[in-house]
């Protein structure tokens, strides 16, 4: 096939036409460094390695830029790649190399990402595990950085003391008010409080004054 025109495009890319056709949008840096010309004659297997070279760039490129704002889990960076800068194949490959680098480490994002659910935004031991679970952090990873939390001498003083604060700032008439009460139970539920440890600061309903 005949490279008939290479037009730039927006976000560095170049658009190929071969044969007279839009083909696929190249990095401008790897069309460059391939040195094709319009008239130059391309073979199937010759445009799938400039793809493949293309993807590969461009989602090391986006994996540096994402981290260069936050800390990202392995999972959550092969996915955001993947879904605005190249294919499955190269964003996973694109991870991996930041990962080998040392860019990325899923036990350090998972143990300050914990850290900052519990004392920040106070979440519950459930309510972490689940988030974390949902950044694609490793099972074992999960139990490694929950029960370092579990282990620490104020771990369930510090839950009672998110549960106050919570009741404190969101729920202050939950001891008046039956309804009010009940919203307050769901709500830290919610955050990822077991019942018995919200128990242990509200108490039994029938103690309401």
């Amino acid at each position: 096939m005949e490279l008939t025109a290479a037009e730039p495009r927006r976000k560095g890319l170049v658009q190929l036409f071969l044969d007279g056709e839009p083909g696929p949008k190249i990095d401008g840096e790897v069309f460059l460094l391939s040195r094709l010309k319009p008239g130059n004659e391309l073979t199937e297997e010759e445009l799938s390695q400039l793809v493949e070279r293309s993807d590969a760039r461009r989602a090391r490129e986006k994996a540096l830029y994402l981290l260069e704002h936050r800390s990202h889990s392995k999972r959550e960076l092969t996915e955001k790649i993947a879904r605005t800068a190249a294919s499955r194949e190269a964003a996973q490959a694109a991870a991996d190399h930041m990962e080998e680098i040392g860019l990325i480490d899923d036990q350090a994002y998972a143990e300050s990402y914990a850290r900052e659910l519990f004392l920040r935004r106070r979440f519950g031991a459930r309510r972490v595990k689940q988030e974390l679970a949902r950044k694609g952090i490793d099972r074992e990873i999960i139990q490694q950085v929950l029960a370092q939390y579990e282990e620490e001498e104020d771990g369930q003083e510090r839950a009672g003391e998110n549960i106050a604060l919570v009741l404190s700032k969101r729920y202050p008439l939950w001891r008046e008010d039956e309804k009010t009460r009940r919203r307050a139970v769901a709500a830290l539920q919610r955050l990822g409080y077991s019942y018995q440890q919200i128990q242990s600061v509200m108490g039994h309903p029938d103690d309401m004054e």
